[in-house]
């Protein structure tokens, strides 16, 4: 019995330890100048794409079987591990961050201060995914064949209804915002974790709004699709089901488990 109590414990402070960890980066994230914000999510945007041009080059040497997708979707990983081991800015990742401070102690200038941290990262990420879409669609980026494989790779974000875009990044958001919360954890198996994490949501079919939003405009930029598909049918579900997922479930979820335990002065 005591030994279980030890353990129960144990599990406490590791959690009320990795709550602190993460709403301390969150603080941090809603202190800094916009601009810095700005730039940082711009690189993250950008270096996104790295995702979908790691699945087209795979799915450009492999033959049509039905195992391609499972061994394309080992290209998913590469832009997130890019972009979070490069410490840049990734509007899914900051749905947990940025909220645990808001939950944590309440107040009109943290709220003001997350709706700003995510219009700006949210922005920048676009930005930079549009700009990497409009490269490989003008053949800046790549070639004829390398294009054409990543069109065939982002096709899939047009068959889904905009509900049901919303409904599939719910437990993306969800996904990512688990793994912000553990990689404090996983340190030094950082590597090992972002790309599980991220290999079981592509393979799962989960809608990402930033990743989404590199193969959404590539489709517009090549004519496949039209401004307000892309935006208000694609983009617009995706970012709002990767909030529910992130910050709406996850974040508060992660806040409740230890709210009861945490010291009066972390709840002011």
């Amino acid at each position: 019995m005591a030994d279980t109590d030890s353990d129960d414990d144990l599990k406490a402070a590791d959690a009320k330890d990795l709550h602190r960890t993460v709403r301390e980066e969150g603080e941090e994230e809603l202190r800094r100048p916009a601009m810095s914000l700005f730039w940082s999510g711009l690189a993250a945007g950008i270096a996104i794409s790295v995702s979908l041009l790691a699945e087209a080059a795979l799915h450009a040497g492999l033959p049509d079987a039905p195992w391609r997708e499972l061994v394309v979707g080992l290209g998913y990983p590469v832009g997130f591990l890019v972009v979070i081991l490069g410490r840049m800015q990734l509007f899914t990742e900051s749905t947990i961050t940025a909220m645990l401070p808001l939950v944590t102690r309440p107040s009109t200038w943290a709220l003001m201060k997350t709706l700003r941290l995510w219009g700006i990262v949210l922005g920048a990420n676009l930005i930079g995914t549009a700009i990497a879409a409009l490269a490989l669609a003008t053949g800046v980026l790549g070639d004829a064949t390398l294009r054409d494989a990543a069109l065939a790779v982002s096709a899939h974000v047009t068959e889904l209804s905009a509900g049901r875009t919303l409904v599939n990044a719910v437990p993306a958001g969800f996904m990512i915002a688990i793994l912000a919360w553990a990689l404090p954890n996983a340190r030094s198996q950082s590597v090992l974790v972002i790309s599980i994490f991220t290999y079981v949501l592509t393979v799962a079919g989960f809608s990402h709004s930033i990743v989404g939003s590199d193969q959404a405009f590539l489709l517009m930029f090549t004519g496949r699709t039209g401004v307000w598909q892309t935006l208000m049918e694609i983009v617009a579900p995706a970012v709002l089901g990767n909030l529910i997922g992130g910050a709406g479930i996850f974040a508060l979820l992660a806040h409740a488990q230890v709210r009861g335990e945490m010291p009066e002065g972390d709840e002011r």
